[in-house]
């Protein structure tokens, strides 16, 4: 079957998600610069997450763009994706109001641990529709940042409760491993 209506979906999701994280911000009632310092936690973690989907969004994008068609199992491992993306908001808006508290950056790091595990399955889906000799296998190669991206995940969680500055920063560490461009894909299609 074709990919268009599993693209379309899937942006219209992540842009209603952004939609739903920058409707979290609640106006101050005062008009002094001092009243948007209680902001600044929100602020961060919507920058943070807002990254997030993006890097999400341009990953997915590429990905489909070396993929010729998909089936019901890649349909099904798209929406497992899209579940746990759609976890976002909640959890930007948990941490950031609590000032990044432990449970909340614990929390927020299991949403992107399991959409890191979800994208992982959805490469996996689509490589074996595709097969190991196909653009998108040979593109992806052995999707060294996927498998490192997880792991920190897995570290940083626990992290959350004995320093959740520092969860939240090799949350970061893994967004700045993502934003660096990755242009297999787009140097495979090229060939």
């Amino acid at each position: 079957m074709s990919k268009g209506r599993l693209e379309a979906f899937s942006d219209g999701v992540i842009a209603i998600l952004i939609t739903i994280m920058v409707l979290e911000f609640k106006v101050p009632e005062h008009t002094g610069l001092a009243a948007l310092g209680p902001l600044v936690p929100v602020f961060f973690s919507y920058v943070m997450s807002f990254v997030f989907l993006g890097i999400y969004w341009s990953n997915h994008h590429h990905l489909l763009q070396a993929t010729q068609h998909v089936d019901g199992r890649v349909l099904w491992a798209n929406l497992h994706l899209l579940f746990w993306l759609s976890l976002i908001p909640f959890v930007t808006a948990w941490m950031g109001e609590n000032e990044f508290a432990a449970w909340p950056v614990a929390a927020y790091g299991v949403v992107m641990f399991f959409a890191a595990v979800a994208y992982f399955i959805l490469t996996r889906a689509l490589l074996a529709l595709h097969g190991s000799t196909s653009v998108l296998a040979t593109a992806l190669g052995r999707d060294f940042k996927g498998k490192v991206s997880i792991a920190i995940y897995l570290v940083a969680i626990p992290f959350a409760f004995q320093n959740s500055r520092l969860a939240a920063t090799l949350y970061v560490l893994v967004a700045v491993m993502w934003l660096v461009p990755d242009r297999r894909i787009e140097k495979t299609l090229a060939r």
